[in-house]
C-alpha cells in the first residue's frame, strides 16, 4: 500500500556547487596601503581586470600620486574616504601600523566587507619568521577590532614583484580565502577569480588564519635560495 504520509522528510536539495560564485564585477574595491608595494599590485591587478578601485593613504595626495601612476582608473584619497567609498576593504598595511590603522577606522568600515592581508612577520640574521598576535592572527585582530565589519582573510602569498609586473598577463597562483560567512568568502574568491590565472580556494574560519599568515615567512625563505617569486596551488579541487 502507499504511503500518503504528508510528514514524510523532505528530499534534501542538492548541495550547492562550490565553484558557483557571485558577479562581483559592480564592486567598488578600496585598499587601504594602496601605496604600498603589496597594495598597489593588487590594486593594479583588480583594476586592469575591469574592478573599480580606490587606493587609501594616510595623505590624499600620496594616494592619487600613485592612482595617476598605476592608471587603469584607480582613484585616491585619503583612508577614510577609501574606507567609506568602498564596498570591500583590503587592508594591505604593514603590521606594525595593523591595529592603529584599524582602529582609527572603525565607524567607516562599519558594515563593510574587510579582507585583511597583512603577514605579521619578524625579521633577524636567519630570515623572516611568524610572529604571533595576541588575537591569534592578523585577521582576527581585525575582527576583534572591527566589531561592526565582516572580516575576511585572503591575498597573502602573492609576490608584490609580480602583481606589478605589467609584462605579465597572469599570475600562476591559488588565493586562500578564510571567513565566518559562506557569503562573504565567496565574494572574496570571486574577486581573486577576476584576476588572469588566480582562483580563490575557501581555506577555513578565521581561527585558521595564523598558519596562513605564517606561511609567508616560509615563502620569503624559498624565494631568496631559488632566486624566485613563489606562490601557492591546491590540487585536487
Amino acid at each position: 500500500m502507499t504511503s500518503t504520509d504528508s510528514s514524510a522528510a523532505p528530499q534534501k536539495a542538492p548541495a550547492k556547487d562550490p565553484w558557483d560564485l557571485p558577479d562581483v564585477s559592480g564592486l567598488v574595491v578600496g585598499v587601504l596601503g594602496g601605496t604600498g608595494p603589496q597594495g598597489r599590485g593588487l590594486a593594479y591587478r583588480l583594476a586592469r581586470a575591469g574592478q573599480q578601485v580606490i587606493i587609501g593613504s594616510r595623505a590624499a595626495d600620496r594616494a592619487q600620486a600613485a592612482a595617476e601612476e598605476i592608471g587603469h582608473g584607480v582613484e585616491g584619497a585619503d583612508n577614510a574616504e577609501c574606507a567609506r567609498r568602498a564596498d570591500v576593504v583590503i587592508v594591505a598595511v604593514p603590521w606594525d601600523g595593523h591595529a592603529k590603522t584599524l582602529e582609527s577606522l572603525r565607524a567607516e568600515l562599519a558594515g563593510k566587507l574587510v579582507v585583511d592581508c597583512v603577514n605579521p612577520l619578524g625579521f633577524d640574521k636567519k630570515g623572516a619568521y611568524a610572529l604571533k598576535p595576541e588575537e591569534g592572527s592578523a585577521a582576527e585582530q581585525a575582527a576583534a577590532l572591527l566589531p561592526d565589519s565582516r572580516v575576511a582573510a585572503a591575498f597573502h602569498h602573492l609576490s608584490a614583484v609580480l602583481l606589478q609586473d605589467e609584462s605579465l598577463e597572469e599570475i600562476d597562483t591559488d588565493v586562500m580565502v578564510l571567513g565566518e560567512e559562506r557569503a562573504d568568502v565567496e565574494i572574496v574568491q570571486a574577486l581573486a577569480g577576476r584576476i588572469a590565472g588566480m582562483r580563490g580556494v575557501f581555506a577555513g574560519r578565521l581561527r585558521n588564519a595564523h598558519q596562513v599568515e605564517s606561511l609567508v615567512a616560509n615563502l620569503i625563505s624559498v624565494n631568496r635560495r631559488y632566486k624566485a617569486h613563489a606562490g601557492l596551488r591546491v590540487t585536487d579541487v
